[in-house]
């Protein structure tokens, strides 16, 4: 298995494994990105993505980018993280995870940072494994600026 950057791989690939992510979280109608609009957010700086490889194909990643908090500093924020299910317990997340870590190491970031539904029995056992703090006392805050 190896781990390499977005920009070698077509941009439909990591889409699918983004509505594969939906799907599994209970909301595929909630995405609206297209593969071309990953390219050029891409091409753009807006985020950056690993991606996972066994028998010559992409069967996981990590969609990421930097965020600042006020309170420690630079911090890398992990948007999206998924394996595809049938390469599920081959060590994959693992994998992802780590190099996630090592990347907020090399660019010197205090923490880094995701989210996690609360019913992601797996997901949250993961995290545990993995000794990351989840939080509980804080809550999620949006406002949409298109009509969804």
């Amino acid at each position: 298995m190896t781990v390499t950057t977005f920009d070698q791989h077509p941009q439909p690939t990591i889409h699918a494994l983004v509505y594969e992510l939906a799907v599994y979280e209970k909301e595929p109608e909630a995405v609206f990105t297209t593969p071309e609009e990953y390219l050029e957010d891409f091409r753009n700086g807006l985020f950056e993505s690993h991606v996972a490889e066994m028998d010559g194909k992409v069967v996981g990643m990590t969609l990421f980018f930097m965020m600042y908090s006020s309170w420690k500093g630079k911090m890398l924020y992990l948007d999206d993280f998924v394996v595809n299910e049938q390469y599920r317990r081959f060590g994959v997340g693992q994998k992802l995870y780590d190099d996630f870590i090592e990347e907020g190491r090399r660019r010197g970031c205090r923490l880094v940072k995701w989210q996690v539904l609360d019913w992601n029995e797996p997901a949250l056992n993961f995290y545990k494994k993995n000794d990351a703090i989840i939080e509980k006392g804080w809550w999620n805050v949006k406002k949409f600026l298109f009509n969804t």
